[in-house]
């Protein structure tokens, strides 16, 4: 394998021989160590843009106890040293979990379960790299070598990155993850651009930081890469009141709340505009295993159910992420575990330019620590040593169908039983949101002076009434700007319910807009 022209096919396929290759995995509790440890050597460099921290960041030193750490890999050491509590006093002795196995892998003695077992004492007793002494003591920062081992070699299977000074942190989440790089990046009295419609938590995120919202229209293809730049070049420092933004932040794949995807073409031009206006682009990628362009019926969906494409073909398939164009250093891709494994492990992490992980990782020192060492021990017995790399993508193979499935049947649903004449929508191709456009100036209080917010209201209440919640458009307007002439928006999800949860409830949404616009009920 040359292992300078690896490519992430090849990496998978390989992936006994690259770490054979690789510095041994340190198993002590709380070692230092990287991505570097993990990764294969790209001779071209990213010349990260240092100049994007904030005060409070470029302040940041490293934490005396975290660098002492270095010194455990002395052989023969005893360490005095680091206030770590005995592993012999804690209570926990064993986790033993039942886990689902991906469609294609052989069936165990529980049918369609394995169980992953850690226990204290595995890595003394060669039963493993990674165990509860380890997991239940304090860590490093970026997470443990086990599982860090774990996410470097997937970002490199799935994104390619182009320059060599990139690494990982492991995160508790992707919410703390945004709020520690608004801390790391902006100042009081920023703005930061973000699409029209966005993710409400992100937005409350940054506003009780000081932060100020500019947003950037969209269209059906995600944010508009021409009012982006628009935007930036007729900024007008004396009349905002801040300097020129200089963080970029977008949901890319299956957008919160719009369900909007960016189209590779679409990528490279906001690319190109981050270029030219020195950004930084804080990519939030949740659901960018969720994509699933075509809509699929009857024999068709039947089908997909049971087949999954190759590896290769798969991964192919997938919409290029920011990382993957990025030779600036100036894309921060925060990932996530949350809506693939679990919300409630609380671990993702972000990739980016060394220097600016770094500083990410030296924050993280003195707030968070590191996620859940339990958590973190789940996913490493799960993903490596149960799946394995090719086993996690199968997973996603087959999450993504199942998804497929029910935003098909939401679809069909919403064709069933919402009024045309007032209610539209396009189907997403990727995520978990399906967003419904509805006609506010065709309400019969229009004509009695009603507002669009007033009408937004009294729609979403009726659908409470009916017994269906869904989400205000206007909860996700960047910045707090008002509906004007636009439509109303209502933003659904075909994650949380099941088919015929779901069909009733868009039956329900339907009644409530016929019964609040007038219309003939009989349907």
């Amino acid at each position: 394998m040359d292992l300078h022209t690896a490519n992430g096919s090849t990496l998978l396929q390989n992936i006994d021989q690259w770490r054979e290759l690789c510095e041994p995995m340190p198993t002590g509790i709380s070692p230092a160590t990287s991505s570097d440890k993990f990764k294969s050597p790209v001779q071209f460099h990213a010349i990260a843009s240092i100049h994007f921290l904030s005060e409070e960041s470029a302040s940041r030193k490293g934490s005396t106890l975290k660098v002492a750490a270095r010194y455990l890999k002395t052989p023969g050491i005893i360490s005095l040293g680091g206030g770590l509590p005995s592993p012999e006093y804690f209570p926990i002795e064993k986790v033993r979990v039942d886990v689902s196995q991906p469609a294609g892998h052989q069936a165990t003695a529980n049918g369609s379960l394995a169980t992953i077992e850690a226990s204290k004492g595995d890595v003394r007793n060669g039963r493993g790299l990674y165990d509860l002494e380890v997991a239940l003591n304090y860590g490093q920062a970026v997470g443990s070598a086990q599982l860090l081992r774990f996410v470097t070699e997937h970002t490199e299977i799935v994104h390619s990155p182009l320059y060599s000074d990139w690494q990982c942190c492991l995160t508790s989440g992707t919410t703390y993850a945004w709020d520690a790089t608004l801390r790391m990046l902006c100042q009081r009295g920023d703005y930061i651009l973000m699409e029209e419609y966005t993710f409400s938590s992100a937005q409350e995120t940054a506003l009780p930081q000081g932060l100020q919202i500019a947003p950037v229209p969209m269209d059906d293809d995600g944010l508009l890469p021409e009012r982006l730049d628009e935007i930036l070049c007729s900024w007008d420092v004396q009349a905002r009141g801040a300097r020129k933004p200089h963080v970029l932040y977008m949901v890319p794949t299956g957008q919160n709340p719009t369900g909007r995807t960016q189209p590779a073409a679409r990528r490279r031009a906001i690319y190109a505009v981050a270029q030219r206006h020195d950004l930084c682009i804080i990519e939030d990628e949740p659901y960018y295993f969720l994509q699933m362009p075509t809509t699929t019926t009857g024999a068709e969906q039947e089908s997909s159910s049971s087949e999954l494409p190759s590896h290769e073909s798969f991964l192919q398939s997938l919409i290029p992420s920011y990382l993957s164009l990025d030779v600036d250093g100036r894309v921060l891709r925060l990932d996530s575990f949350s809506k693939v494994l679990a919300p409630g492990l609380r671990v993702g992490w972000i990739v980016g330019a060394e220097r600016l992980v770094e500083r990410f990782t030296r924050g993280c020192e003195t707030s968070n620590q590191n996620p859940s060492g339990v958590s973190q021990i789940i996913i490493y017995k799960l993903l490596d040593e149960q799946w394995g790399h090719a086993g996690y993508l199968d997973w996603l193979m087959q999450l993504q169908q199942s998804y497929r499935r029910r935003r098909d049947g939401m679809l069909q649903a919403c064709d069933k039983y919402l009024p045309r004449e007032i209610a539209s929508w396009d189907a997403p191709v990727a995520g978990m949101f399906h967003w419904i456009r509805v006609d506010w100036t065709k309400h019969p209080a229009v004509k009695a002076g009603k507002t669009p917010e007033e009408i937004e209201e009294a729609v979403f209440h009726a659908a409470v009434d009916a017994g269906v919640l869904v989400c205000r458009g206007s909860w996700f307007r960047a910045g707090g700007a008002s509906i004007g002439d636009n439509p109303l928006f209502f933003r659904t999800t075909f994650a949380a319910a099941g088919a015929d949860a779901i069909s009733q409830a868009i039956s329900r949404l339907g009644q409530a807009l016929r019964a609040e616009y007038q219309l003939d009920s009989s349907v």
